[in-house]
């Protein structure tokens, strides 16, 4: 039986990886967020593994809040970069194979296709720059992994657009919500299980790879929030609203479609399309 320690796993995907486990009998999962082990102690890190016989560790730690990274950058910096630093080296000194979470704002949004493996990141906000360089330490000190991009991830789990959207739903008869910024939403539990097929399979290189993954389509903000309404039956008018009307601290890429095909080939993986998706966390959603 392969071990998998999952980092920062009270988060959407660490959730999400958490209601998976039991279809992979294959798999013993151990689970810790900062309580448990907190990545910004690398005596820490190194002890944990120490006592372990892990083979991979799922790496869903980070910190996330956008417009705050702008003014918290140093703490921003720490958890998405030199933590990710830590956890690589250990994961080297140990042989434990590493997946990290990566995100579409390493690139600017200029793009006119689909931003692919190869295209060179430039980030432009500071969470981006941060998010970037630890895939750079990544890249720099772990052995064997995988670095995953994602984009507009959501679950039933945690903070995140679709809960937003249908809070405010019921609160409000009108929403502004900007529709010149184009991606694909991402729901985490198809991540999640993207992730644990790659390690059943075991198909991966040894060394430091990169792959994009979000669900296929493509809409602006505005088309998702019209789609969470319309599906979730929430009477909220959705109306178009260009970004500089929109205030936010950080700049936001005004494209941040990727490009799955590499990750589609080389894993063999079918990838949902996102409305389907919708569904099934609206769902959830309901039940709860």
């Amino acid at each position: 039986m392969k071990e998998i320690l999952v980092t920062g796993s009270n988060g959407q995907l660490g959730s999400e990886i958490r209601q998976l486990e039991k279809q992979y009998p294959g798999f013993a999962f151990t689970y810790t967020d900062v309580d448990e082990l907190d990545l910004t102690d690398e005596k820490a890190i190194n002890d944990f593994l120490e006592n372990s016989t892990f083979d991979y560790c799922i790496n869903c730690a980070a910190y996330t809040a956008v417009d705050k990274a702008e003014d918290d950058r140093e703490l921003a910096m720490f958890i998405n970069a030199t933590a990710v630093e830590f956890l690589a080296k250990a994961c080297a000194g140990h042989n434990v194979y590493l997946v990290h979470i990566s995100t579409d704002y390493v690139f600017d949004g200029t793009n006119y296709r689909p931003y692919a493996e190869t295209d060179p990141p430039s980030p432009n906000s500071f969470y981006g720059l941060s998010k970037r360089k630890g895939e750079e330490a990544m890249e720099q000190f772990a052995c064997n992994g995988l670095i995953i991009r994602t984009a507009w991830l959501y679950s039933s789990f945690g903070n995140n657009f679709v809960k937003t959207m249908l809070r405010l739903g019921k609160e409000r008869e009108s929403l502004g919500v900007v529709a010149d910024q184009i991606g694909t939403p991402t729901y985490a539990g198809d991540l999640a299980r993207a992730i644990l097929n790659i390690l059943s399979g075991e198909k991966f290189q040894d060394d430091v790879d990169i792959y994009h993954y979000s669900n296929e389509g493509v809409i602006s903000w505005y088309d998702f929030a019209q789609a969470i309404m319309r599906e979730s039956g929430t009477p909220c008018r959705i109306n178009a609203i260009e970004s500089k009307d929109f205030p936010a601290k950080a700049n936001r890429p005004f494209y941040s479609v990727l490009n799955k095909t590499k990750i589609k080939r080389d894993f063999g993986l079918e990838v949902p399309y996102w409305l389907d998706s919708l569904k099934i966390v609206l769902k959830q959603l309901n039940k709860k």
